[in-house]
């Protein structure tokens, strides 16, 4: 009997043990914030950023300035990040592919936590919304249905206005989704608080904000942060010299706007708004993360009130960054540094207490592996090169090594990559980045079944020197100075990611 109580015991302090995940996403959010000012901050003409919830989260976490997405839009940087493997693993290139129909039916992170005997409930945007980009929202990853706020009412969501800072009496009356999502996020935890606690059942619980995506919409009072007189423009809206053509968006999302649509921009290269919009535009962006900014302290605020602070993981990530009015860009879908380089950071009671900064080379497929461990879950295996078939395994690195040492090189390069198409061919733009480097090659591409470039057949190359050139407005790719520098890094991208990892 005694031996009886000794096992029970061992086992309880084991379930105990296992720390809960809180895991809170934000969407087309560059790392605009307080903690990133600096060098890696997305640019050196603005305000005063103003994060102070996730500048204190941040102060007690894992903060990982250079953190690169993989593809610098909403579906494939999610997929990739929430299954762990690379775009050309998911397949997944565009809004409305789902990994398990053309990639191959991975587990997920918070699916993995579900086999694990989490509790997992999910709300907002995680995966791309909608049945042909996720079957609504990868039902198999939850354990209860998810949950999506549902707009009550308001016309700030129309298409006619690309921002919109919504009165108190609006949004008192009809409550802006992502104040939703919060309110909702909160009920949750009280709900799965007790379970927890009593260690009969850990939890994951995913909380994904809508902003700051387009249409910028906020609570009016945030505007109120960022004085018109304080925001600049872009100290370099223009494409980069020698940009080769391929590597232009024409932010034809943006366009849609009614407010836009009336400036007739036509999107081409080196055209842009009118300065007055531009600097509209800036303001209501930053306004709008600083918005999520304060939904975030509020669910966080929760999470201590329940007594769940000490036993629970937070992890923080924008899906990819966004131009704004840099080099005359708009949006995301590009290869550029201010659309790969996005928000990360983690919070691990008793681990990252007193806050641990790194500046090495870290990449979105490192969360899943990182969470996994971080939880003291059975580590993930590294996938074999066609991991088609195999469920569970991981592209990319536990990101542990850097909390003991925060200078620890993880791997050579972060890698990132988007598709383009010209006159009916089918391009992808590979592109990597080094500690001084980005480089860039965009080669024909094959898509089903192979799913592979055509290095023979090249529709440009970028090289920038960040040391010297860090907003990267200068393409060395064809400067004969830098001819022995675009060889090395050629052949570096062309074998890959996984010879530039730590085994």
């Amino acid at each position: 009997m005694t031996d009886l109580i000794i096992i029970f015991v061992c086992c309880l302090v084991t379930i105990q043990a296992r720390k809960n995940v809180l895991f809170l996403v934000s969407d087309d959010m560059r790392p605009q914030l307080g903690a990133y000012e600096g060098g890696d901050f997305p640019s050196p003409v603005h305000p005063r950023a103003y994060s102070p919830n996730l500048d204190a989260l941040a102060k007690r976490s894992l903060l990982l300035k250079k953190a690169y997405v993989q593809q610098a839009l909403c579906n494939p940087s999610r997929s990739s990040l929430l299954t762990g493997r690379r775009p050309d693993t998911t397949h997944v290139y565009d809004l409305t592919h789902y990994f398990r129909k053309v990639g191959g039916n991975f587990t997920t992170l918070p699916q993995y936590f579900k086999n694990n005997g989490y509790m997992t409930v999910g709300m907002g945007k995680i995966f791309h919304p909608g049945k042909e980009a996720s079957d609504y929202d990868d039902p198999i990853s939850w354990s209860v249905p998810y949950y999506q706020a549902k707009l009550k009412g308001g016309h700030y969501f129309s298409k006619n206005h690309s921002w919109v800072a919504v009165p108190k009496a609006e949004y008192e009356k009809y409550p802006l989704p992502d104040d939703i999502l919060a309110d909702h996020a909160i009920k949750v935890l009280r709900e799965v608080a007790p379970a927890a606690k009593s260690g009969e059942q850990p939890f994951f619980v995913g909380l994904g904000f809508l902003k700051p995506h387009l249409p910028f919409v906020f609570r009016e009072e945030f505007l109120n942060l960022y004085p018109m007189e304080n925001i600049s423009l872009p100290d370099n809206p223009y494409a980069p010299v020698k940009m080769p053509e391929v590597a232009w968006f024409d932010f034809s999302n943006l366009r849609t706007f009614g407010d836009i649509q009336r400036l007739n921009a036509s999107g081409a290269i080196n055209t842009t708004f009118p300065d007055d919009v531009v600097k509209q535009l800036r303001r209501a962006y930053y306004s709008a993360i600083s918005y999520v900014d304060s939904l975030v302290g509020q669910v966080i605020q929760e999470l201590d009130n329940l007594g769940l602070a000490n036993n629970t993981i937070i992890s923080f990530w924008g899906d990819h960054g966004w131009e704004l009015g840099e080099h005359g860009e708009w949006c995301k879908q590009t290869n550029f540094e201010n659309a790969v380089h996005a928000p990360m950071m983690i919070h691990i009671p008793g681990e990252t207490d007193d806050g641990i900064v790194t500046e090495q080379l870290t990449e979105f497929v490192d969360l899943f592996p990182t969470l996994v461990e971080a939880a003291g879950l059975t580590p993930l295996p590294p996938c074999p090169e066609n991991s088609t078939g195999i469920l569970t395994c991981r592209e990319g690195q536990s990101l542990m090594p850097l909390v003991s040492n925060p200078d620890f090189e993880l791997k050579k390069a972060a890698f990132s990559q988007f598709p383009r198409s010209q006159n009916g061919t089918d391009i992808m733009g590979y592109t990597l980045r080094t500690e001084q480097y980005r480089y860039t090659e965009w080669p024909a591409f094959n898509g089903p079944p192979t799913y592979t470039p055509d290095w023979t057949n090249l529709y440009g190359a970028e090289l920038y020197n960040h040391t010297q050139d860090p907003e990267e407005n200068y393409n060395r790719a064809y400067d004969s100075g830098y001819s022995p520098i675009r060889a090395v890094f050629s052949s570096i991208l062309r074998k890959g990611w996984r010879f530039s990892q730590k085994p």
